[in-house]
């Protein structure tokens, strides 16, 4: 990717890192915001790994690549990032960009408020940013994708932890969900190392043995991650904690806005959620996101919805990148599992 020099703003939402690139990013091919993924993924991964991977970034970051939108509705298009690839869908990474876009001026706002359709590869979201009467970070909220429940109650063998039944949804992203008590972990009680073993564990069983495809977008149709859940049941006044585990074993620290989404999506479909009722879902960090159920969409084996995630963002730096011709490590690196893997002939 030769010297290329990137400047981004760096954000958080509920603790969970957003690096927006703001300059230095090369321009993007393809009609669709999907195909401009895939030219991200063949001819600019490099700057992807410079940006998410050590010594820039580290295990937990995600990132934000602004591009044109391919759809005429839309007023601003992204992409997401992360130490493995590209997400098709991040809430907590759109609530930043709400509260980033307008404090740019790259979308219109009136007193701070501002309304806006963002393109993202799983399709266009509405968004509202409302200022905070205090002078604090402005709430910021989305309505998602069309979501819904994919597989319901489906069992699934799981090294170390035999049978395991599970729930697949689509809040812009697929997820397998279930109560990490299914695994014998409940989620308030366990090492938070043990619990991400297991997400991991699970995420490759149910990629092995659960086909998962999208009904318009091939490129959607893949399992994102695995959210374990506490055994709260949502919408009932006490809020319900998740974590969400993806991209070979990373968290989020936020409860993840598409997994909310993918959440409420699933209630829906069970029938344990109507539209309006209010729920609080929080992530390993302790902050969290409200939502709701907007709407129930007819139509498929199971309804599907349109959900409303709300939280804040707050910035945390702004940065300049370099990349010396010399720097051998120009495109990032990953730590290994161990000395070894770094002597000659070590498996790549």
């Amino acid at each position: 990717m030769g010297g290329a020099t990137l400047t981004v703003t760096d954000m958080h939402t509920a603790g969970e890192p957003v690096r927006i690139v703001e300059d230095g990013y090369p321009e993007l091919e393809g009609a669709s915001l999907l195909e401009k993924r895939r030219d991200a993924r063949q001819r600019f991964d490099g700057l992807r790994r410079r940006l998410m991977l050590e010594p820039r970034g580290h295990a937990g970051m995600y990132g934000v690549i602004p591009t044109a939108p391919s759809d005429p509705t839309a007023d601003l298009a992204v992409l997401f990032t992360h130490q493995e690839g590209y997400s098709t869908m991040c809430g907590h990474a759109t609530i930043a960009i709400g509260r980033w876009a307008v404090d740019s001026g790259r979308v219109a706002s009136r007193g701070g408020h501002a309304r806006f359709r963002l393109e993202a590869p799983c399709g266009v979201v509405e968004v509202e940013v409302t200022p905070d009467p205090a002078g604090g970070a402005p709430r910021v909220a989305f309505e998602s994708v069309e979501s819904f429940a994919s597989h319901l109650s489906r069992t699934i063998e799981t090294p170390g932890f035999g049978a395991v039944e599970v729930d697949v949804a689509f809040g812009g992203a697929y997820y397998a969900i279930l109560p990490a008590s299914r695994l014998g972990l409940p989620l308030l009680d366990s090492p938070l190392a043990d619990l991400v073993a297991a997400g991991t564990a699970l995420t490759a069983a149910v990629r092995e043995r659960l086909p998962i495809e999208h009904p318009e977008a091939p490129d959607l149709g893949f399992l994102y991650g695995t959210i374990l859940t506490d055994d709260a049941p949502l919408g009932r006044g006490a809020a319900s904690y998740n974590l969400c585990v993806f991209a070979e074993g990373q968290i989020d620290r936020s409860p993840t806005g598409s997994g909310v989404t993918a959440r409420l999506a699933l209630a829906a479909a069970r029938g344990e959620l109507s539209v309006g009722q209010p729920c609080e879902i929080r992530g390993v960090s302790g902050a969290g996101f409200t939502a709701q159920l907007s709407a129930l969409l007819p139509g498929g084996p199971t309804p599907g919805s349109r959900v409303r995630v709300a939280g804040v963002a707050h910035y945390a730096s702004r940065a300049t990148f370099l990349a010396e011709a010399d720097d051998p490590f120009a495109d990032g690196f990953t730590l290994p599992e161990r000395f070894a893997d770094l002597l000659p002939g070590a498996r790549a």
